[in-house]
């Protein structure tokens, strides 16, 4: 018997490959005694019409484990989307970096068969939910696996705000904008602008400054215990994003909250799976030059 009974099939959207990838393995998963679901975006995109078509809350419903075709964006947008259900997310890799997605494509079906027979391990990511207050009032609230940020929008000046954590004033910032990242985020946005890697199990979350007006705002991490507090002060344009996606505009007063999500998204890995060699490969770490 298969360690998960029902698997939902998510992949992106308008890919030809990524389609007959979807099909190779909805069939390998059949012939291995699993039901088998394919996400309704999905299944509309690619044509694949030899499977039940589920949405998001189906899937959440019914699915024992999610198998994501795609890249790392794939993955947090149906992390975001299920998580409040805690079915377990594996990602193969059909994008270009992949640090979520760690199974490469070519041996798929060999990393699911051992996944299938037991042969895998769980990991716990943290995630980040965020709200806007406006005139003493929340106006909107989202959830984020990577990292949520606050920046300038379209004219080409610096924003300033104000940063609090859990009441206590850190500082008044000059910048492009503030990256709040999780450990998972931590290679994305957080990277590009010289925050630190953290470790996925570590219990914090970075701050990084986006080129602050001010070279002595360096990145500092915090507990993931403890309320963000982002005020706008002056502000001609900033908005709000939340794992790369843009989300809302922001006024000069708004009140961004950032703090630990109730709800982790679990990632399944395949035997042999390490963080650090993932790093090495990635970032190509100890290449002879």
């Amino acid at each position: 018997m298969p360690a998960f009974k029902t698997i939902a099939l998510i992949g992106r959207y308008n890919s030809h490959d990524i389609a007959a990838a979807l099909a190779t393995m909805g069939d390998f998963l059949r012939k291995h005694g699993c039901e088998v679901l394919v996400e309704k975006e999905t299944a509309a995109s690619s044509g694949i019409s030899s499977f039940p078509v589920a949405s998001y809350e189906d899937i959440g419903a019914k699915a024992d484990l999610v198998v994501v075709q795609g890249g790392d964006g794939s993955i947090l947008n149906a992390a975001r989307h299920l998580a409040m259900h805690g079915v377990p997310l594996v990602g193969v890799n059909q994008g270009r970096l992949g640090f979520m997605t760690d199974i490469a494509s070519g041996s798929m079906l060999e990393s699911m068969s051992q996944i299938l027979a037991g042969r895998h391990v769980i990991e716990e990511r943290t995630m980040l939910a965020a709200e806007v207050h406006r005139d003493g009032e929340a106006v909107f609230s989202t959830l984020a696996l990577n990292d949520v940020v606050v920046n300038k929008g379209a004219v080409g000046r610096l924003i300033e705000f104000l940063v609090n954590i859990d009441g206590e004033f850190v500082y008044d910032l000059r910048a492009d904008g503030l990256i709040v990242a999780t450990p998972t985020g931590s290679t994305a946005y957080s990277l590009s602008s010289a925050g630190p890697i953290l470790q996925p199990s570590v219990p914090g979350f970075a701050l990084v400054p986006i080129c602050p007006h001010t070279l002595s705002n360096r990145p500092i991490m915090v507990s993931d215990r403890v309320v963000i507090e982002i005020i706008l002060k002056r502000s001609i344009d900033a908005r709000l994003h939340f794992d790369g996606q843009l989300q809302r505009d922001l006024q000069e007063g708004d009140r961004v909250v950032i703090r630990r999500a109730e709800h982790t998204v679990s990632f399944v890995h395949p035997p042999g799976y390490s963080y650090y060699a993932m790093l090495r490969e990635k970032l190509h770490w100890s290449e002879v030059l």
